[in-house]
């Protein structure tokens, strides 16, 4: 809809269409945006399927080892073999631009490379399947860590695909068809005044043509 308070100048007419113009170049920007990031998003989603199934096969496989060792061992000798833990482990993140969203990277590393520094405990005392869990949750837990990343990711894109979605149907639905009412008012209300400068200037040929002619 036209805004009817606008000045119908020509200069004003041009100024709304380098608006518009620069309007529908944003809106095509901003919708190949939207339409990349739904790619990526979806790239995104299958992973975290993949990654959620492989974690909950490996949790499952360890702590079902795990029960096993719980029947095996006394209660407190499991919880003393496992109270002081002898390895430690740094987590690190970064961030990677997907579409100008700023994505979290997460890494880890442990505190020496020796796997056996994942058994807090001696083995005279405790049961091979203790071992298998340990064995098993520190095997799963790169994946875990790839899982929280990935959901994150999929936040932030969800985020940023509707805040892009926002921008482009405000430039489609108002913005592209308001330039498009003014440009159309100012036309014609430019157009009217020409036809009307048209009549006036005949209107005083004509009486110039009388007076020259001096007739009625």
């Amino acid at each position: 809809m036209a805004n009817t308070v606008i000045t119908p100048t020509r200069m004003v007419l041009n100024q709304q269409k380098a608006r518009l113009k620069t309007a529908r170049k944003g809106h095509k920007l901003m919708k190949d945006k939207c339409d990349e990031l739904m790619r990526q998003f979806m790239d995104v989603v299958k992973l975290n399927k993949q990654l959620r199934t492989r974690v909950e096969e490996g949790l499952t496989a360890a702590f079902a080892s795990l029960q096993v060792a719980s029947s095996i061992m006394s209660p407190d000798m499991l919880e003393q073999s496992l109270l002081y833990p002898r390895q430690s482990v740094e987590l690190g993140m970064s961030f990677k631009n997907i579409m100008s969203v700023n994505v979290p990277q997460y890494s880890f590393h442990t505190k020496n490379n020796d796997p056996s520094e994942i058994y807090p405990y001696g083995f005279a005392q405790t049961s091979g399947e203790l071992d298998d869990a340990l064995d098993k949750l520190a095997r799963v837990f790169q994946d875990m860590l790839e899982l929280a990343q990935v959901e994150k990711t999929m936040q932030l894109l969800a985020e940023e695909i509707e805040k892009t979605r926002r921008r482009v149907n405000a430039l489609e639905y108002v913005m592209i068809p308001e330039l498009e009412g003014n440009i159309k008012y100012i036309s014609m209300k430019l157009e009217e005044n020409e036809n009307s400068t048209k009549v006036r200037l005949l209107k005083v040929k004509e009486m110039v043509l009388q007076d020259a002619h001096h007739y009625e």
